[in-house]
């Protein structure tokens, strides 16, 4: 039976449907079959991010309140024959997901899929809400600021008293921290936080740290996954969350300062 992963973050702009779109495709890639959903009702932005934004007909709304057919709905991905997605609905409020019809479409999902991963919209609206009920693991997508730190500690909160788990008494949701946008030389210079801090406030073990690289927002722009980008070191660290995700011991990589030389240390030291 499917695994539900919610991919999720506090605060938005911090590239939470990046990393759905990515960590969906690298399971795919590894040969699961995996459907990746948009909670995000009346936005929709996970179709643009893999790139199918001109195949949607169904939408996950219609699934649910319309008497569509969720195999209707779903999107298979041109690159990865493993790859599905499950679009949100542009014209309908985040009213139109009842927690009944959702429960309904997962648990007809789990029939065919390994790996169902939900992408929540940022915070505790409705959707997020959803999302966040059904899970049986959690990524937190967080940036290695206060703020975004702070409000992914309310979304643990959440996850721990108030998904379904929770209310039936079992298993606790897995959680998993991925810290994206990470600049080793900002977080050596004090501008970012340092990964220790974040796992420290925070309390749940780190999936992955995906660096800041120029790659993220031209793949986005292209409709890529950005775990499909090898040559990237963006994409690399995401193929290397997902291989953790999969409960292989990968070692972290792209945390360390780039090397530079004796003039770039002394400028730094005199700013």
């Amino acid at each position: 039976m499917a695994k539900i992963i919610t991919v999720t973050s506090g605060k938005g702009g911090v590239g939470k449907t990046t990393s759905a779109a990515s960590l969906g495709a690298g399971l795919a890639k590894a040969g699961k079959k995996t459907v990746v959903i948009d909670f995000d009702v009346g936005l929709r932005n996970l179709d643009l991010v893999m790139g199918c934004e001109r195949r949607v007909v169904f939408d996950f709304v219609n699934v649910i309140q319309d008497d569509i057919r969720v195999q209707q709905a779903l999107i298979k991905d041109k690159r990865l024959d493993n790859l599905f997605i499950l679009p949100a609905s542009q014209t309908r409020d985040k009213d139109a997901l009842d927690r009944d019809g959702v429960g309904r479409v997962l648990d007809e999902l789990k029939q065919d899929f390994d790996y169902i991963v939900c992408d929540s919209p940022a915070g505790i609206e409705k959707g997020a809400l959803m999302a966040l009920y059904f899970a049986d693991e959690a990524i937190v997508v967080a940036n290695p600021e206060v703020s975004s730190v702070r409000d992914s500690d309310r979304i643990i909160g959440i996850l721990n008293s108030r998904s379904k788990r929770a209310e039936e008494g079992r298993e606790p949701v897995k959680q998993h921290l991925l810290l994206t946008r990470y600049d080793p030389d900002r977080v050596e210079q004090g501008d970012m936080l340092k990964t220790d801090d974040v796992l420290e406030i925070l309390a749940i073990p780190l999936l992955g740290v995906i660096p800041q690289d120029k790659i993220v927002l031209t793949a986005s722009n292209v409709g890529t996954p950005v775990v499909l980008e090898d040559s990237s070191i963006a994409g690399q660290a995401y193929q290397d969350a997902v291989q953790r995700l999969l409960g292989h011991d990968v070692p972290m990589r792209f945390i360390e300062p780039r090397k530079t030389n004796w003039f770039s240390r002394l400028l730094r030291r005199s700013a």
